[in-house]
């Protein structure tokens, strides 16, 4: 289903418009030569960020998701306190990935192991 300006995802309502508007031109493209829609979402909003702000992500918040002792929690990358806490990752995802798009931030999303799984919004 293609996007227009007044009809989108939920996860770009936060967006400038002017980013949003971008990332709703680029994930329709992508929708049409085949890419999934969660993906070409993700992949547009990312590229739209770049394409309208340049590639500098130094003043935006980086935040993580990682197993700490016996929970998965959210956390900004230096910090030491957690923002949300749940006992699954998929449960805290469903929490942090609106959070941090919220805070035009970016996520790192880990394995139980500590090896990186995942990077969205970047």
């Amino acid at each position: 289903m293609p996007w227009t300006k007044t009809d989108y995802p939920d996860s770009m309502k936060n967006l400038d418009a002017e980013i949003r508007n971008k990332a709703i031109e680029m994930a329709n493209a992508m929708i049409e030569d085949g890419m999934e829609e969660g993906r070409a979402i993700s992949i547009a909003t990312a590229r739209a960020r770049d394409y309208v702000n340049g590639t500098d992500d130094s003043s935006r918040p980086h935040y993580i998701v990682k197993w700490k002792e016996d929970e998965w929690v959210l956390m900004k990358k230096a910090g030491e306190r957690a923002i949300k806490k749940a006992s699954t990752k998929e449960a805290l995802l469903e929490e942090a990935k609106p959070y941090v798009n919220e805070q035009d931030g970016i996520l790192t999303v880990y394995k139980e192991d500590g090896s990186v799984a995942d990077t969205l919004y970047d």
